[in-house]
C-alpha cells in the first residue's frame, strides 16, 4: 500500500520524460511525493522499471512496484485502457484520507486517455469511491510534448535517466512515437543551442 498525507501526491512513473518532468513539478510545490510504477506485459517493461527506480532515487522519493501477469505481450502505440488500468490500480494501493494523484499525460495525442473528457469521467468515478478525497491531477494536460521537454531542460530535470522507447530496444528504435518525439525534440534543442 502507498500511504500519504492530505498534502501527499502520488505520480504514476512510467520511468518516461513525462512522469520525471510530473515528479519534478510536485516536489517543488513542496508535496510529499510518492511514486508508483506499474509492469503491466509492456515490451518496454524492464527498461522502463529500471528508469522508474534511477528517477525515484534522484528525487529521493518513495517508489512502489507493481506487476501484472497479463495474457499477451503489449505492444506500441495506442493501448486501449491504459491510462485507466494505471489510475485504478493507484487508487486501489493508495492508502490516503486525501490525496493528489498525477499522470503525465499531455496535449499532441488523438488518444482518448490523454484527454479533459477521459480525466472528468475518471474523476467521476474516483469521487464515486472516495468521496471527493482523492483527486486526479494532470498539470501537462494543456501542454505540448515540447512545453514539457523545455520545462525539463529548464529545471534539470534528468532526461537522461529516462527510457522511452515503446517497443522496448535496449537502444531506441527511432520508429515507435515516443522515440520519433523525442528524437524531434532533441534536433529542435539542437537547433536552439547552435543559433
Amino acid at each position: 500500500m502507498i500511504s500519504s498525507s492530505q498534502s501527499g501526491c502520488v505520480v504514476l512513473v512510467s520511468g518516461g520524460v513525462d512522469s520525471a518532468a510530473c515528479i519534478d513539478f510536485y516536489k517543488r510545490q513542496g508535496l510529499a511525493v510518492r511514486g508508483l510504477h506499474v509492469t503491466y506485459g509492456q515490451s518496454a517493461a524492464r527498461h522502463e522499471a529500471t528508469a522508474a527506480t534511477a528517477i525515484a532515487n534522484h528525487y529521493r522519493i518513495p517508489l512502489t512496484s507493481i506487476q501484472l501477469v497479463g495474457g499477451r505481450l503489449k505492444s506500441d502505440g495506442e493501448l486501449l485502457g491504459r491510462n485507466a488500468l494505471l489510475l485504478f490500480i493507484a487508487l486501489l494501493e493508495i492508502e490516503a484520507h486525501a490525496a493528489l494523484l498525477a499522470i503525465g499525460i499531455h496535449s499532441g495525442t488523438s488518444y482518448f486517455d490523454c484527454s479533459s473528457r477521459f480525466l472528468t469521467i475518471i474523476q467521476s468515478i474516483i469521487d464515486g469511491q472516495c468521496h471527493g478525497r482523492i483527486r486526479v491531477v494532470a498539470p501537462f494536460l494543456e501542454w505540448t510534448k515540447k512545453e514539457i521537454w523545455n520545462y525539463c531542460t529548464e529545471r534539470r530535470v534528468p532526461i537522461d535517466l529516462t527510457y522511452s522507447c515503446e517497443r522496448g530496444s535496449d537502444h531506441p528504435c527511432g520508429i515507435c512515437l515516443s522515440c520519433r518525439d523525442l528524437e524531434a525534440l532533441r534536433v529542435c534543442k539542437k537547433l536552439n543551442n547552435s543559433t
